[in-house]
């Protein structure tokens, strides 16, 4: 089955062959996918990073055969570059490029060239730092349902992100999230760059953050915000209460 990369800075990712369907997720500049079936202009497709189908609309697409593979992603929230036929374009961190060469200030993505806007080095598309710095640099992202780019972004889309940038895949639900990584039996062991679960008194996992020193994390709802937690979980100051029950704690070894 052939491959192919996504050349939009992302399409939305439904669960279904139309517009009103859910966004379920995105798929993002450089990701590379399959082409499960289609229906009418629909494609139902796979992604290769976390093997999550749904249906993009193919007139909104392009995209170009796998010629090789990624070298790198996107870390500032925006990069601004031009396509080979002078198109304007603007990646968002967690786009993947390929071929970058720092000299030139460009990469490819399928058969095309991208220039970059400015100067291009390593830094930025090389991750050096840490994982809570990482997950720092979407500070104030709107949240939106299925997104995954820092102009819009839901809970589990940030911590997938963050260590898709660290080279770490993660599934793309905050339930799936929540069966990888080795288990931490206490918040009071937690260490930065854990991620951490909330869920109802079942256990049913719906939210997910990540520990960026102790006794805070950072998550988005709302918008990506840092709050206190502690063995019950989210306490947001503003509303003196818990807005998220903690029910697990996670590790993920880079």
């Amino acid at each position: 089955m052939e491959r192919y990369i996504c050349e939009n800075v992302f399409v939305p990712l439904r669960s279904g062959p139309t517009h009103r369907s859910e966004m379920l997720s995105q798929i993002l500049f450089g990701e590379k996918y399959r082409i499960l079936d289609q229906v009418e202009y629909w494609l139902k497709i796979e992604t290769e990073f976390d093997s999550f189908s749904g249906w993009i609309d193919k007139n909104h697409i392009q995209h170009s055969l796998v010629k090789n593979e990624a070298s790198g992603y996107v870390l500032n929230r925006s990069l601004l570059c031009f396509k080979s036929d002078n198109t304007r374009m603007i990646l968002e961190a967690g786009c993947e490029i390929y071929n970058p060469d720092p000299e030139r200030s460009c990469f490819t993505a399928g058969e095309n060239l991208y220039t970059t806007a400015k100067d291009f080095s390593s830094k930025h598309y090389t991750a050096t730092e840490t994982v809570a710095d990482t997950a720092m640099r979407f500070i104030n992202s709107p949240y939106i349902w299925g997104g995954r780019i820092p102009s819009g972004i839901d809970c589990s889309g940030l911590t997938q992100l963050v260590f898709k940038i660290h080279g770490k895949r993660l599934p793309r639900n905050s339930w799936q999230q929540a069966e990888a990584g080795e288990d931490i039996a206490f918040i009071s062991e937690a260490e930065t760059g854990d991620l951490v679960f909330f869920g109802n008194e079942y256990g049913k996992i719906s939210h997910v953050g990540i520990i960026i020193s102790k006794g805070l994390v950072i998550h988005a709802s709302g918008r990506v915000r840092i709050d206190q937690i502690d063995h019950q979980g989210i306490y947001k100051q503003e509303t003196g209460g818990y807005s998220h029950h903690l029910r697990a704690v996670r590790r993920i070894v880079l």
